[in-house]
């Protein structure tokens, strides 16, 4: 695939990644609402999204679930990582309305920032400052909110966002060796091995039996969706500017839950959209190609493979 090729699947996916991402807060809140516990949601979107997966690779792709050992522990670890995340996430979306969720979630490229510094994969000036444009927006739509914040809501979705900025540079890592449906999977299956058990454990609210159970079935389809086209983006474009590009599901956040659950912006608020949308527009100027060269002293240098089997069942770098 050309150069100029990638870079239009990778903005595309990432863009694509951001309008079911962005749809996941409000179908999140609407599943609270309806009965079910943040534990039970994380858990069985999770599960239900790596196991519908798993079955359609089975049956359709089976060579896309080969993975060699170290991206096997790379998947595992970015699945943890994302996994304890998740649980914040969701149990922020107690407190907190769906578009000031989705907005404090998407601090997650500041974040990001820190971690591929300390990968040795310091931003360019242009992406620093499309970074410190979307911070301001983000914190104008978020402090100017007019019926005030739950600030204990606030740090889960904080860590949530942490956690979610710490395993892209990781899949990123794995992605230049293994196609995005072979992550995609294992990163899913690793998430529930964290979701499922801390829902066993630490849920103490009843599975609702006459409930509608079509926000979970909803959220199971955009966690898939998501996460296929998310990778996808990463592998052609890179972690940072995919996160940036990502940006745009606060818009689809905003919209939604405006429409659906009636939550309203001001117009200080607005002005942070606006410039959440700079930071948008802004990709044009960017250089975007993923990391591929391997930099010293790296903290994750050991994700990838020394030697990619030439006779793998999709080729190196697929």
């Amino acid at each position: 695939m050309s150069l100029k090729g990638g870079k239009t699947t990778g903005i595309s996916s990432a863009l694509t990644s951001a309008l079911f991402l962005g749809l996941a807060p409000v179908i999140g809140k609407q599943a609270i609402a309806l009965g079910f516990s943040p534990w039970i949601v994380v858990a069985l979107r999770t599960s239900m999204a790596a196991l519908l997966l798993l079955l359609i690779m089975s049956l359709f792709k089976r060579k896309y679930l080969y993975i060699y050992p170290a991206g096997l522990l790379g998947c595992g670890l970015a699945g943890f990582v994302n996994g304890l995340g998740s649980l914040f996430y969701y149990q922020s979306l107690k407190y907190l309305d769906a578009s000031v969720g989705g907005l404090l979630y998407s601090l997650y490229p500041v974040f990001l920032a820190g971690w591929l510094i300390l990968d040795r994969q310091p931003p360019t000036k242009l992406t620093t400052t499309r970074v410190v444009i979307a911070a301001l927006g983000v914190i104008l739509l978020t402090l100017a909110s007019p019926v005030g914040v739950h600030w204990g809501g606030v740090m889960l979705m904080l860590v949530a966002a942490i956690m979610y900025a710490l395993h892209l540079p990781i899949n990123q890592r794995v992605l230049y060796d293994i196609p995005a449906p072979t992550v995609t999977l294992y990163t899913l299956l690793a998430m529930s091995l964290v979701v499922v058990p801390a829902c066993l454990l630490f849920n103490r609210q009843p599975l609702p039996t006459e409930r509608s159970w079509w926000p979970i079935v909803a959220l199971t389809l955009v966690t898939f969706l998501s996460r296929l086209t998310l990778f996808l983006g990463v592998k052609h474009i890179g972690g940072m500017q995919t996160a940036l590009l990502g940006l745009s599901e606060l818009f689809v956040t905003i919209i939604v839950s405006h429409i659906w659950l009636k939550e309203s912006l001001g117009s200080i608020q607005w002005v942070g959209a606006v410039l959440l949308g700079v930071s948008l527009l802004m990709v044009g100027f960017e250089k975007l190609t993923p990391e591929k060269k391997i930099q010293p002293g790296s903290w994750l240098n050991w994700l990838r493979s020394p030697e990619v089997p030439p006779n793998i069942p999709w080729g190196p770098h697929d």
